[in-house]
């Protein structure tokens, strides 16, 4: 069964999940990315020109999106670099921020995801789960044995979510030693006070930890888009049954 056609049965009244299959809806969900991380979060792109957010890897990358029936409008987007892909770009996206070598054996069975973000009137948890769904068909489609990709939290605030975050995560959710990757750029952790209670998890940080992912080291701090990157790992074998019931089914 072709992805899209498997997406389908998924898929809510109002919103749909579907990967991305022309040049308009690419540019759709680029002008999505646009809005929330340039306009929300204030990141400095090399194509805010235009009003979207696109580079080098869009091209070789499979997009997911989420559509609004009623709007026609892209309110969710995700992109996936399959290991082929991966081999022609000849680099992980993620290897711009952190050193992955503790993680090279693992490429030909890797999948990285990234660029995922949800339209600010859309964050109650549906579009998120629509993505989820998506991903898992896709992964699984895919023949991936492990799924990465960096998982970002606004720096708006000085760094102290992002600070606390790792905090509160390293105890219980950092990787083995032998998936831990190395920030090129770390955040300055010891320089910014982390709050003593505990934060509430990002949207996107809950659903690796509850699929059953790693956090796989410190976070990396990308001034470009002023956000802490969680390089995050999540073994296909690792996904509990409770996310392979509901996304895999």
């Amino acid at each position: 069964m072709l992805l899209n056609e498997q997406l389908a049965s998924r898929n809510k009244a109002k919103l749909a999940v579907r990967l991305a299959n022309s040049a308009d809806d690419i540019r759709r969900a680029q002008k999505l990315r646009f809005e929330v991380f340039a306009g929300e979060m204030g990141a400095e792109l090399a194509s805010a020109e235009l009003g979207i957010d696109r580079d080098e890897y869009d091209e070789l990358c499979d997009h997911l999106i989420v559509e609004d029936h009623n709007t026609g409008m892209v309110v969710g987007t995700y992109r996936m670099l399959p290991p082929a892909a991966a081999r022609r770009a000849e680099s992980l996206y993620s290897e711009h921020e952190f050193d992955l070598s503790r993680l090279s054996h693992l490429r030909d069975s890797l999948i990285e995801v990234g660029r995922s973000c949800v339209h600010r009137d859309f964050r109650s948890g549906a579009v998120i789960a629509l993505l989820w769904s998506g991903l898992a068909d896709y992964v699984q489609q895919q023949g991936g044995a492990y799924l990465a990709g960096c998982a970002s939290v606004s720096l708006t605030d000085g760094g102290h979510q992002a600070v606390s975050l790792y905090r509160q995560l390293e105890g219980q959710y950092l990787a083995p030693a032998e998936w831990r990757v190395f920030p090129h750029l770390p955040l300055p952790l010891d320089r910014v006070a982390d709050d003593t209670a505990p934060v509430p998890l990002p949207p996107l940080i809950k659903g690796y930890l509850r699929a059953g992912a790693h956090v796989c080291g410190e976070p990396a701090w990308d001034p470009d888009f002023n956000c802490a990157d969680f390089f995050m790992l999540l073994p296909m074998s690792r996904l509990s049954a409770r996310y392979n019931k509901h996304f895999v089914g």
